[in-house]
């Protein structure tokens, strides 16, 4: 099975024909079958917010749930946090999901690391305490430093998450020799590949000016690359149950239209989508 989705729901007017600046989370669950939510990175919600959102969509509906910054240790070097904070955010954070653990529409909780979240020891223990911490839930893992792919260890590293079933999120994103990360496609979990394309704009990825958070995902994959791209997901998919694949590159708004794009070249339909609104037709 390929899923396909994208990064929050609310700036994807292409999916309701662009009549609207922001799409609700029943536009986007008329079209799409999955979504990343990156908030609780920010700050954990109440499970009521949680719940709202469930009533939003059908039950088959899945979420991809980014890990608070405390638990992905995004707070190390500026105003880092104890570890009784710590603990707490993994406590509140069960809580918040707890909900869609219990409706079976948590797909993964996404752990994307920091770039300064080298492979060290403690660092590769911290993945152990996080499995400690969620023994029986999704865990998806990002990594965003290149120690983790050096050839002497990428066995090792891919190993290691087998053992922890935690799933490798593969990247699609700018890299150079010695910096931005390579695309991997290794399945870590039988269960679940996640793909995650964060677009190919190398100036806006390594130049971290005032504006660098709006161009770094300033992208749109041409016709060839997706055909590209494609080829990867068909050969994922024989090696996994499901492949769901997420687009990140939307600072100009190219995320939706390359995932309808990709549909359409992967030939993939979902069954049971919310119902589409009227203003479509």
């Amino acid at each position: 099975m390929i899923t396909i989705g994208l990064t929050t729901w609310r700036e994807h007017p292409t999916l309701v024909g662009g009549t609207k600046v922001q799409t609700t989370l029943s536009d986007y669950a008329a079209v799409l079958p999955v979504v990343e939510v990156d908030t609780p990175f920010y700050g954990i919600r109440d499970p009521q917010m949680v719940i709202k959102w469930q009533r939003e969509v059908p039950n088959n509906f899945q979420f991809v749930i980014k890990a608070n910054q405390l638990m992905t240790k995004h707070d190390l070097g500026h105003d880092e946090k104890d570890d009784a904070a710590r603990q707490a955010a993994f406590v509140a954070y069960r809580q918040m999901i707890e909900p869609l653990v219990s409706a079976h529409q948590l797909k993964a909780i996404l752990f994307q690391f920091p770039p300064f979240f080298r492979r060290t020891t403690e660092n590769i223990d911290w993945l152990l305490q996080i499995r400690q911490q969620l023994p029986k839930l999704p865990i998806a893992v990002e990594f965003r430093h290149p120690s983790w792919y050096a050839d002497t260890v990428i066995e090792s590293v891919m190993a290691y998450l087998k053992g922890l079933k935690m799933t490798h999120v593969i990247v699609d994103e700018p890299h150079r020799l010695n910096d931005g990360l390579p695309f991997v496609p290794r399945v870590t979990t039988p269960q679940l590949a996640i793909v995650r394309l964060h677009g190919r704009n190398e100036a806006g990825w390594f130049n971290q000016g005032p504006d660098w958070r709006k161009k770094r995902t300033l992208y749109r994959y041409n016709e060839a690359e997706l055909r590209e791209l494609a080829i990867q997901v068909r050969t994922l998919a024989d090696n996994a149950k499901e492949v769901c694949v997420i687009f990140n590159n939307n600072s100009g708004g190219d995320a939706a239209p390359n995932a309808l794009a990709l549909r359409d070249l992967l030939g993939v339909t979902w069954d049971g989508l919310g119902p589409q609104q009227l203003n479509l037709f």
